[in-house]
């Protein structure tokens, strides 16, 4: 509006937008700035997402008006505004193209002259292109239905704008974000990911792909996320460092999945190498990254891994002809293309009162572009490209149908009805890309071969991981976190257990044991106790001297049976109790020998007849002795059952105790081998063995020892009770000594043979703490009874005479008499003298000295 001969009345002024004239104006939204700081609208220019797309709209627009097929005699015009990348500030940008709808009252309204002013009906816009961001389009959308403009954009993908109850005149030439979600989710798994983040920019854009994102993944099963992190719209200094910090608090998700504008991944990767991580974080951007390197300009290192999506594509050779060829010269119209100059060639023009920054160079003008500095088409060329098209196209179709014949644009377009073109675009068809013939797709790679090509952080070729949790190694079994399905503990089959599948363990059979690895069973090694073994070497040598020594007594013995001193020790009881000696030798290697059915069943045999035979010889010698000593103090006549005949029925009678016992066990349970496998069955399986051995349980073991056991202590009582018996007269203080030490060796048996019982070592210990004892209690039996007879027979033969006969009477009293003087002379007062006594008791001590060694043939020969 302006009053006659004002300068506003011939110029309608836009000090921030295009202006292309022609009979048809199309509308344009283009990010040509960055959001700005807090406080401004916009920021620093966009090279690629800016400029490039806004010169493809003029590319095209050029193509269609020289195009003598597609709207002949009609010229396309343009206003193309800049949305500074912020929804709010496109919103009022776009209230441009909806000025020429309004119906302004201008009734009242007078020039200063009284004349009416002149109104200048601003151009009409029929349609709009854009806009790029899915948040901003949503927003310029919502005012444009309310006047019918159908909108055609190029590059907004938010799954939201497809709802055509609310967006009814909104289109698009790019699929919707749900598209890159799955494409997204098909990325990961390719590469193996199955924990990742995700980072939205905050608006439509960012959060419905993150959503779609996040929904597919539910659908597909085995990925999870570990954060979804939101950049606000309008962020606090310092808000990308807290997101990187955030990122990190979960660092084995490397993997992020980035729905953000550019300005956003430019923040977010200048935050990631201010934290040093470098490499860390392997990013999947969407189609707002896509191809355009003004992202990671100067960030290339903290980039380099990067997968992008964009839609599927073309490189339109035409567009870049005629990019490159731009320059400040040819390119006047776009009013953004010196601030384009400056910042890609990095010089500054010259202006009237600007002074020039001394750091920077002069931009000369002679710059060209593909020559002085790098160019690559921007991936949403074509589809601005084509949304152009898609409008023309759809007013071509409509021009045929309303103007049939007609040059130019008839009544009937006059204006444009918005509701008949959005049917008209919904319709359209044709060829893509925006060349006047058809062109070839190239094939630039292949999913097979794009993952083996990629190179990574450092140049390692290997697909990094990006993982809750790492796979468990071989013998270990997946716990899984609650509520996390991609993240679990690995915990090792410990024990016998071996690995069942990754998510149990089991026990193996109880003759087996897990591999190393523990993946299955193998099966455990069967030992037995080896004659070289140390735990078998000193029981068989201790065996080997007692038999030796055994063997040298028994000959000894029959060599000089008839003499006094043999005659004297009882020789048939003798015999017996140093064959019982030798069987109890003879054991140990019964018990060190292999297994077997015979093995087996001579060591039930012979483990308790020797020392039954030993201690009954033992327990009728001990008896027969405290039975004569007794019987004298009360008659002359010998007792009972003294003789060497019954004293040998006695012994046997004893022993068959012993025998009966064993011969109910072999016919209750046969002898035989088992492998005991709980034995040695350590905590470490490495060292578990199966013990090879006899039927022979600790408890029947016992059993076996235990009849000779009660001998021993009958034995032991007969000694202590004989123990008041003349030493000079008897045997009694010999086989007492004999018995005492035997208890001890017997009582220190158990502790060590019970006491072990819980030893991986257990049969070793057991079968050598047993065969050493019972070799000690024999050699106790030999050494106290037999070696002193033999070393008087050996090397004092002249004691071994017969001494004159006594009658068992005369003994008797001998002894009882020697008996008493001894208790009296321990009865006499410290003050008398003992003087007296002394003489007497001397002599009768040298009196009935003759009869030590004739005591037992006297009584013998008596009862005879």
């Amino acid at each position: 509006m302006a009053c006659p001969g004002s300068w506003a009345s011939h110029q309608h002024f836009h000090p921030h937008s295009i202006k292309i004239p022609g009979d048809i104006t199309l509308g344009g939204l283009f990010p040509i700035h960055a959001r700005g700081p807090h406080g401004l609208p916009c920021g620093e220019i966009k090279k690629e997402k800016g400029i490039h797309r806004m010169e493809a709209m003029l590319y095209a627009l050029d193509q269609i008006n020289s195009d003598p097929e597609l709207l002949p005699n009609i010229t396309l015009g343009a206003r193309i505004l800049d949305t500074c990348s912020r929804d709010t500030y496109a919103l009022e940008q776009s209230l441009t193209f909806v000025q020429a709808l309004i119906q302004k009252d201008t009734s009242d309204i007078r020039c200063s002259n009284g004349e009416p002013p002149i109104i200048r009906k601003p151009e009409r816009v029929i349609g709009v292109i854009g806009a790029s961001a899915s948040s901003v389009s949503i927003m310029v959308a919502n005012v444009l239905r309310l006047f019918e403009i159908p909108q055609i954009s190029y590059a907004s993908t938010a799954p939201e704008l497809s709802d055509n109850n609310r967006y009814d005149f909104f289109s698009r030439v790019v699929p919707p974000d749900s598209y890159q979600a799955q494409a997204m989710v098909d990325i990961v798994k390719a590469m193996g990911w199955n924990y990742v983040s995700t980072l939205a920019s905050e608006g439509s854009y960012g959060e419905s792909g993150v959503d779609s994102f996040q929904q597919i993944s539910r659908e597909a099963g085995g990925l999870c996320i570990a954060q979804s992190i939101k950049i606000p719209r309008e962020p606090k200094p310092g808000e990308f460092d807290k997101i990187i910090k955030r990122l990190m608090e979960t660092s084995n998700a490397r993997g992020v999945i980035i729905f953000a504008n550019e300005d956003d991944i430019k923040r977010v990767l200048e935050a990631a190498k201010r934290a040093n991580l470098t490499g860390h974080f392997l990013f999947v951007g969407s189609d707002s990254w896509g191809a355009k390197s003004s992202p990671i300009l100067d960030q290339e290192d903290v980039a380099e891994g990067a997968v992008t999506i964009l839609p599927k594509r073309a490189s339109i050779e035409g567009f870049d002809q005629y990019f490159t060829s731009r320059s400040l010269e040819n390119n006047r119209r776009n009013i953004w293309f010196a601030e384009f100059w400056e910042d890609d060639f990095r010089c500054k023009l010259t202006r009237p009162g600007i002074k020039i920054d001394s750091e920077k160079k002069k931009c000369t003008g002679e710059e060209r572009i593909n020559r002085d500095t790098p160019y690559e088409q921007e991936g949403k060329v074509q589809f601005v490209i084509d949304a152009v098209y898609a409008m023309a196209h759809a007013l071509h179709s409509m021009h045929l149908d309303l103007c049939p014949g007609a040059m130019g644009v008839c009544d009937k377009m006059d204006p444009v009805e918005g509701r008949m073109l959005l049917n008209y675009i919904r319709s359209v068809n044709f060829n893509g890309g925006g060349e006047p013939h058809l062109y070839l797709l190239r094939i630039v790679c292949k999913w097979s071969e794009g993952m083996e090509e990629m190179q990574w952080s450092g140049g390692d070729h290997q697909i990094p991981d990006s993982v809750c949790s790492f796979p468990c190694n071989p013998g270990e079994r997946k716990k899984m976190v609650k509520g996390v399905p991609c993240c679990w503990h690995c915990e090792l089959c410990d024990g016998y257990q071996y690995q069942l599948d990754e998510m149990n363990c089991e026990t193996c059979p109880f003759n087996m044991r897990p591999t190393p690895n523990r993946t299955s069973c193998r099966s455990t090694p069967i030992i037995k106790l080896e004659w070289h073994s140390p735990w078998a070497i000193i029981p068989v040598f201790l065996a080997i001297l007692g038999i030796l020594a055994t063997s040298f007594v028994v000959i000894t013995f029959i060599r000089f049976n008839d003499t006094p001193i043999v005659r004297a020790s009882g020789r048939e009881l003798s015999y017996v109790l140093l064959t019982g000696i030798f069987l109890i030798y003879l054991i140990t290697f019964l018990m060190i020998a292999e297994p077997g059915a015979v093995v087996c069943a001579f060591r039930r045999l012979l483990l308790g007849l020797g020392m039954a035979i030993t201690y009954s010889a033992m327990l009728t010698k001990t008896n027969r002795i405290y039975r004569i000593f007794e019987q004298g103090k009360k008659s002359v006549s010998p007792p009972k059952f003294i003789s060497p005949t019954s004293q040998l029925a006695i012994t046997f009678i004893l022993m068959s105790v012993q025998l009966l016992g064993v011969f109910v066990w072999f016919a209750v349970i046969p002898p035989h081998t088992i492998i005991d496998y709980e034995e040695q069955r350590p905590p470490n399986p490495e060292m578990a063995r199966g013990v090879l051995k006899c039927d022979m349980s600790d408890l029947s073991l016992i059993c076996c020892l235990s009849y000779s056991i009660v001998l021993m202590v009958t034995c032991t009582v007969y000694a202590v009770k004989s123990r008041g018996v003349p030493e000079t007269f008897n045997e009694a203080k010999p086989i007492g000594f004999t018995m005492y030490t035997t208890c001890i060796v017997w009582l220190a048996f158990v502790p060590i043979f019970f006491g072990t019982a819980q030893s991986t070592e257990k049969m070793f210990i057991q079968t050598t703490t047993l065969t050493v004892s019972m070799s000690l209690s024999a050699s106790v039996s030999l050494g106290m009874l037999y070696i002193p007879k033999v070393y008087v027979i050996i090397f004092h033969p002249e004691q071994n005479v017969q001494k004159r006969k006594r009658s068992f009477k005369a003994v008797v009293q001998a002894a009882t008499m020697s008996t008493r003087l001894s208790q009296k002379s321990n009865d006499k007062q410290n003050g008398e003298t003992q003087n007296k006594i002394e003489p007497d008791r001397t002599h009768i001590h040298i009196q009935y000295v003759s009869y030590v060694f004739a005591i037992t043939a006297t009584v013998t020969n008596r009862a005879n």
